[in-house]
């Protein structure tokens, strides 16, 4: 069918595409989906089928004809409720984002999904018209998001290194960098047995940071691994005890994301090793946990409210059909507190 292609090429499916899919008339699409008399019970589930296969809604009509413009962005994340209200990063990332839709007075439609429901949900903001373009977060390795999004001409910005992003415009933090920074600095200062947090491995940026960690400790010839978590302080708490468990345990561990680093200064507590003494600590993110524990906690800082608001002008630019270049908002950068310190230095009362 000739139209579904125009569809995948950016094309926005309309009551004439359902119709001419379903070898009717628009008005019958009308009839049918608005279960009305006039057309068969057989047309009619073949209308219905045919708008759902090409993501339609009667809505979308609607919307069309009364010539009212949706400003609305989608962000559809793939955590649990409880965790998310719990995570730094997505709060002031949404502060952020929300601060460029207020003046362009935009609204942000969110919605917590399981990461099979998404392509689904997207697919149904913009079939509808709910949305003018959505950001798309957490990437993974071959994220199939990015072709069937990308077939639907939903307008959209990945938050994520551009070998995740396919066709979509990216916008991302230098990890690789980043991870780099922080290896080097825990040589630097002695450590020679350090090991890694990370968020989900199936996470592009877990892999980013994953392989950073990797290829600068062998650089250094550091002992180094790598424990995969999933970014509450439950898991957080599992995998800092495996490490210090260990019979040559790490003397210094960097983390994914601050939650996970806060409950490691219990973790130490338990097994009776004091910070940055026995063990140094460094988060990633620096939210204000980080400077509210004792000791306050090292960390990789970065300005997550002006990256969301980065993220929501560049799908504005995008949304608008302005030039909107892929770019790095910036390089985490190491702030070092009370939690890091040469192997066997104690805290600082």
């Amino acid at each position: 069918m000739g139209f579904v292609k125009a569809a995948g090429s950016g094309h926005k499916v309309t009551i004439k595409d359902v119709a001419q899919a379903a070898g009717v008339s628009p008005s019958a699409v009308t009839l049918a989906v608005h279960g009305k008399p006039g057309v068969s019970a057989a047309t009619r589930d073949r209308i219905l089928r045919v708008a759902r296969e090409l993501g339609w809604s009667p809505n979308q009509a609607a919307q069309s004809l009364s010539g009212r413009a949706i400003h609305s962005v989608g962000l559809a994340i793939a955590r649990p409720a409880r965790l998310l209200g719990r995570e730094p990063f997505y709060m002031e990332f949404i502060a952020g984002i929300e601060s460029v839709l207020s003046v362009n007075s935009c609204s942000l439609l969110l919605r917590l999904v399981e990461p099979e429901q998404e392509i689904a949900v997207q697919r149904e903001w913009w079939g509808a018209n709910r949305v003018n373009g959505s950001i798309l977060v957490d990437l993974r390795t071959d994220d199939p998001r990015v072709p069937a999004l990308s077939a639907l001409g939903l307008p959209a910005v990945v938050v994520g290194h551009p070998s995740l992003a396919g066709p979509f415009t990216s916008v991302w933090t230098d990890d690789a960098t980043a991870m780099n920074e922080a290896v080097r600095y825990l040589a630097a200062i002695g450590h020679r047995r350090i090991a890694r947090v990370s968020g989900p491995a199936e996470l592009g940026h877990s892999a980013i940071r994953t392989e950073a960690f990797a290829n600068a400790a062998r650089d250094l010839g550091l002992q180094a691994q790598t424990i995969v978590a999933d970014f509450s302080a439950d898991q957080g708490a599992r995998a800092c005890r495996s490490l210090l468990l260990a019979a040559e345990r790490p003397t210094a561990i960097v983390f994914d994301n601050d939650i996970m680093a806060v409950t490691a200064l219990g973790v130490a507590a338990e097994f009776g090793l004091s910070v940055p003494g026995d063990l140094s600590l460094l988060a990633w993110d620096d939210s204000e946990l980080c400077r509210l524990t004792r000791p306050t906690l090292s960390a990789m800082q970065h300005d997550i409210f002006a990256f969301g608001a980065d993220v929501a002008q560049t799908l504005f630019d995008v949304m608008n059909h302005r030039e909107a270049a892929s770019h790095a908002a910036q390089v985490p950068a190491l702030v070092p507190r009370g939690s890091t310190a040469a192997p066997g230095v104690p805290m600082v009362q």
